[in-house]
């Protein structure tokens, strides 16, 4: 199996609004995101954890409250620091009820292979998971270890 490209869905009782405030905001993706605040401009992806600046990244679309794409380098590890930037293109779509499903694509990741082993099956799902926990429920899921 290639872990070149990585797809995830969850189904989420929110609105887009209030996914794309959790995806872009840095207060809120602390509470879900390993405790990493993220704030994403028009521009800029950039990331802090335990306050240290991991960096930032491009946003290549920024299409509230739909569609973010940017590019992701994995400043937070080691081994995976120096390669390549992949992609993360996150889609929300609203299916009514007031529940929206989240499509987060991770791809461009065949240069980095660290990377794509790092953030495959429980690495996102974690996020995913934690992001939906909080939304729902207004707590994320304890710190994994």
């Amino acid at each position: 199996m290639s872990n070149s490209t990585q797809v995830y869905h969850v189904f989420i009782r929110a609105t887009a609004e209030d996914i794309w405030q959790a995806v872009t905001s840095p207060e809120r993706t602390a509470q879900y995101f390993y405790g990493t605040a993220i704030e994403v401009t028009p521009e800029v992806r950039t990331t802090v954890w335990q306050d240290q600046d991991m960096g930032t990244d491009a946003v290549l679309e920024f299409d509230p409250p739909r569609r973010l794409v940017h590019e992701w380098r994995s400043a937070y590890n080691p081994d995976a620091a120096g390669e390549p930037a992949s992609r993360v293109t996150w889609e929300i779509e609203p299916r009514g009820d007031g529940m929206c499903l989240v499509t987060l694509t991770h791809d461009r990741l065949e240069a980095s292979p660290k990377t794509a082993a790092d953030v495959s099956g429980p690495g996102w799902m974690y996020v995913l998971s934690s992001m939906k926990t909080l939304l729902e429920t207004g707590a994320g899921l304890p710190r994994a270890s």
